[in-house]
C-alpha cells in the first residue's frame, strides 16, 4: 500500500471526477433517490449550478445561462434562482445534470489524467517552476471566474459576463494540469525521504 500510495491518489481523484457522472445516468434509469447518493454530497464541495454544468441524454451537452433560465423557468440573477439552479437535476427535455460543474470536471479530470502520465515518468520528472504554475493554471482562472464572480450579484462591480462552457472547460484543464505537474512531483520526493 505505502508502495503504490500515488496510484490511489490518482484512482481517487479520477473517481472524483467521474462519479458524478453516474448521477444523471441513474435518474434517466429511473434510480433517483440512487442518484441523490451522489448529487448531495457532491453540493458540499461544488456550487453544480445548472447553467454551468453539462447534461446527458437531453437537448443539449450544456445550456448556457440564458437557455438555461428560458427551459428552467428560474431568474438567476437573485439569490433564491441561484439556489434552485443549485438543486435543478434536470428532466426529460434537458437531460440531467451531471453532479460536478464543468470546471470542476475538467480541473479534477486533467489532474488524474496528468497523473497518469506522471506514473510513467516519474522516475526523471521534475516538479515545474512555480511562476509557470501562476502563470498558466492559476492566472487564467482567476481572470475567468473572478471577472464573473463580480459582475454578478451582489457585487455588480464590472459588466455582467458569463463564462462559457468551452472557457471553463479550457482554464480548469489548466489548472488541473500545472497542479499535477507540480504537486505529484513533489509529493513523490517527500515520500521518497
Amino acid at each position: 500500500m505505502q508502495r503504490r500510495w500515488l496510484e490511489w491518489l490518482i484512482v481517487g481523484i479520477l473517481a472524483y471526477a467521474l462519479v458524478p457522472f453516474l448521477a444523471p445516468v441513474l435518474m434517466w434509469l429511473g434510480f433517483t433517490q440512487a442518484a441523490q447518493v451522489i448529487y448531495v454530497p457532491y453540493k458540499f464541495t461544488c456550487h453544480t449550478y445548472g447553467f454551468r454544468s453539462f447534461y446527458l441524454f437531453g437537448e443539449a451537452f450544456a445550456y448556457d445561462r440564458e437557455t438555461f433560465e428560458q427551459i428552467s423557468g428560474l431568474n438567476t440573477r437573485t439569490v433564491s434562482g441561484l439556489l434552485a439552479a443549485r438543486d435543478f437535476q434536470g428532466n426529460a427535455r434537458t437531460g440531467y445534470k451531471v453532479a460536478l460543474c464543468q470546471r470542476d470536471v475538467a480541473i479534477y479530470l486533467a489532474m488524474g489524467l496528468n497523473g497518469l502520465i506522471y506514473l510513467r515518468v516519474r522516475h526523471r520528472a521534475r516538479p515545474i517552476p512555480w511562476w509557470l504554475f501562476i502563470v498558466v493554471g492559476l492566472l487564467p482562472i482567476a481572470l475567468d471566474g473572478v471577472s464573473q464572480l463580480l459582475s454578478q450579484p451582489p457585487f455588480n462591480v464590472l459588466p455582467f459576463r458569463e463564462s462559457t462552457w468551452a472557457l471553463r472547460l479550457l482554464t480548469g484543464g489548466l489548472l488541473g494540469t500545472t497542479l499535477a505537474w507540480l504537486v505529484f512531483p513533489l509529493l513523490d520526493g517527500l515520500m521518497r525521504e
